[in-house]
């Protein structure tokens, strides 16, 4: 899924789908992450990983989409960690207080093994 600015590129792990997050996430690209993660919803999935190393730029539209997912992700036993993020997307991520909402880790290993032995 693409567009001029913004991209991911799934993967699915076995522990946990992965979504790498490239580009510009705000008001225009933000139904693809949308889209993205209803798919994966909508297959059974249940734990993703939001690799961030890529995306260079987050506004309340993107991280509105966690809002909107976090809670069905949850309810059904699984969970969203984010790893990878550059110091301006983490800045948007901790003046919003999302550290406290969600697991944020240094790089992927440490995201899926946040998962490892909970399915």
């Amino acid at each position: 899924m693409e567009s001029q600015s913004f991209s991911i590129d799934t993967e699915q792990d076995g522990i946990a789908h992965i979504l790498r997050l490239n580009g510009y996430l705000d008001a225009s690209t933000s139904h693809i992450l949308d889209e993205a993660i209803q798919q994966i919803l909508t297959h059974s999935g249940k734990n993703m990983v939001i690799d961030c190393a890529h995306l260079s730029y987050i506004s309340s539209a993107g991280l509105g989409i966690f809002m909107k997912h976090v809670n069905g992700v949850r309810s059904s036993g699984g969970d969203i960690v984010f790893c990878s993020m550059q110091k301006p997307v983490f800045t948007v991520f901790d003046l919003l207080g999302f550290p406290i909402l969600y697991k944020i880790v240094d790089d992927q290993s440490q995201a899926l093994s946040h998962f490892a032995g909970k399915e």
